[in-house]
């Protein structure tokens, strides 16, 4: 990690030079797959942004290094007999970043904030369990309404309307942050930029160069400041993953996300145990647009996923790094398994074939062929699956172009509904539960980028949030997998994720989990 060469001197450490002893800032370099759209925990939705999110907010519950459940905002909490009304208590003496009280009202403003329709959050549907919550998204109530009530200062109760399982979890997500209500209310829209945002996390805003870094400081007013190694992590925007590489074998960073699949093996062999890959809860897809002809065509949709070699694109595209999938909810959640689609079943040449005579019975063929637009977000690991999905389809009577953009307006077109043929996403785990990617589908979802909306699905998926029996649950989710995925393809899976990284021997704290996440506070400099 090279510490020596990350240093910074403030002038209270100039002084202390002079005085003769001086502590160097401990820096930790982060490359982080691209820009946020945004910083407003409550309207961001990528990977990028919720690995800041995780160092500048804490929820009511976090995941350590090793993405196990422990209190973050709340020291403790109870839960009533019913399963429906949950009791938090903060932690006493919790501060912002600018050093007034964490206080429980705090938490009632954000979570009222986040579902309310002016705010338009993507994320709004993660509140979904709390009383009220789905009506208040859809203005049938004021959010006034929200079952979340603070009891005290530092009391926060929430009535759910049926126990949910994942509920603890689920407080983990960037969603159900607290934001501060002085802070927004004074800036606007500007909040969250450097030198306006309040955060309650380890770390707080210092500065933001767009296309260049981010740049966090220790937060002194953390609770458990003293514990926290780095003094300042920087992200940096490594879309150009080739690149991205050369700068950790430089040791210009000391931890990335992903790397080019075609480069894992050459890795491996001057890196070793520096390359991490591991399996991870989330899945690649691509999404149609199913209020446009002709992918509102269920045939069409499924013709073109039959068509789709996914066992090529993982062991040659993706070089092993990934598995092949045709349902949704990735392998790895304990008591929940579903049944993959009958063609999943046929050779690729058999599955071609049905494809084929799918594509001719709606005239379509190489003469003749169904144009569709491919769009997704640059990196060489998308591109590369794009290229190979263009001449996979062209001898199937499919011409394939390409729309790509960097990961922020790649997805702010998605969120605001813009116009595609067939476009690429991806689901990581925010929690460890198949409703967590099965809600993708659901009507009204802000991640509902297909714009998929059938009743039965939604009922399914409604019948499994109040369903008692954790095995009766978990059959009703996989009758709503069939449904939406499986039959209806609101989604067009591909392959499921390993976590690729690559993380310095010189950092200490990296622990391998299957959700990838990795705060910077549980990290540390070797010794």
């Amino acid at each position: 990690m090279t510490f020596p060469f990350k240093t910074l001197l403030t002038a209270a450490s100039l002084i202390a030079l002079m005085a003769g002893g001086a502590l160097a800032e401990t820096v930790l370099d982060r490359g982080n797959n691209g820009d946020p759209e945004t910083l407003d925990p409550h309207k961001n939705s990528t990977i990028p942004e919720a690995n800041l999110m995780r160092d500048l907010f804490m929820g009511l519950t976090m995941h350590d290094g090793a993405a196990n459940l422990i209190p973050g905002a709340a020291e403790s909490w109870s839960v009533s007999e019913d399963g429906k009304v949950w009791t938090f208590k903060l932690r006493p003496g919790a501060l912002w970043s600018d050093g007034t009280p964490v206080t429980a009202a705090d938490f009632v403003w954000s979570w009222q904030r986040v579902v309310s329709p002016a705010t338009a959050a993507e994320y709004a549907y993660m509140l979904a369990p709390v009383l009220n919550a789905e009506a208040i998204t859809k203005g049938e109530k004021p959010a006034a309404d929200l079952g979340v009530r603070a009891v005290d200062a530092t009391t926060l109760e929430v009535t759910l309307k049926a126990p949910t399982p994942y509920f603890l979890e689920m407080l983990t997500h960037q969603a159900t942050y607290p934001l501060q209500r002085a802070d927004v209310e004074k800036y606007g829209a500007d909040f969250t930029k450097p030198g306006n945002l309040v955060s309650n996390g380890a770390y707080k805003l210092d500065s933001f160069v767009p296309n260049d870094h981010i740049s966090l400081v220790k937060n002194p007013k953390f609770y458990d400041a003293e514990h926290v190694a780095f003094d300042r992590v920087n992200f940096y925007p490594t879309e150009d993953a080739t690149a991205a590489v050369r700068r950790f074998e430089a040791g210009e960073l000391d931890m990335m996300l992903d790397f080019p699949a075609e480069q894992t093996a050459a890795l491996k062999e001057t890196l070793g145990d520096r390359v991490k890959i591991g399996p991870t809860l989330a899945t690649y897809y691509y999404g149609f647009k199913l209020d446009k002809a002709p992918w509102s065509d269920l045939e069409i949709r499924k013709a073109v996923s039959m068509a789709i070699d996914r066992d090529y694109l993982a062991e040659e595209v993706w070089q092993n790094t990934m598995i092949p999938a045709t349902t949704l909810v990735p392998p790895g959640i304990a008591g929940y398994a579903v049944t993959p689609p009958d063609w999943a079943g046929l050779s690729q040449i058999d599955r071609e074939d049905q494809a084929r005579a799918i594509l001719e019975r709606h005239g379509y063929t190489e003469a003749n062929p169904l144009k569709m637009e491919i769009r997704f977000n640059t990196n060489e690991n998308n591109a590369n699956t794009a290229v190979a999905l263009q001449e996979l389809l062209k001898p199937m009577g499919i011409a394939v172009t390409m729309v790509n953009l960097d990961i922020a307006a790649h997805y702010a077109h998605l969120e605001q509904k813009g116009d595609f043929d067939a476009a690429r996403a991806a689901w990581f785990a925010d929690y460890k539960d198949p409703e967590n990617f099965l809600s993708l589908c659901t009507t009204g979802a802000g991640n509902n980028y297909s714009l998929y909306s059938n009743a039965e699905y939604d009922a399914m998926l409604q019948a499994a949030a109040v369903e008692p029996d954790a095995a009766k649950r978990m059959e009703l989710l996989a009758k709503a997998e069939t449904k939406g995925v499986i039959e209806d393809h609101c989604v067009m899976p591909l392959m499921f994720y390993s976590y690729r990284g690559l993380v310095s021997d010189k950092l200490a704290g990296w622990q391998a989990n299957s959700l990838d996440v990795h705060p910077s506070r549980f990290l540390s400099p070797a010794e």
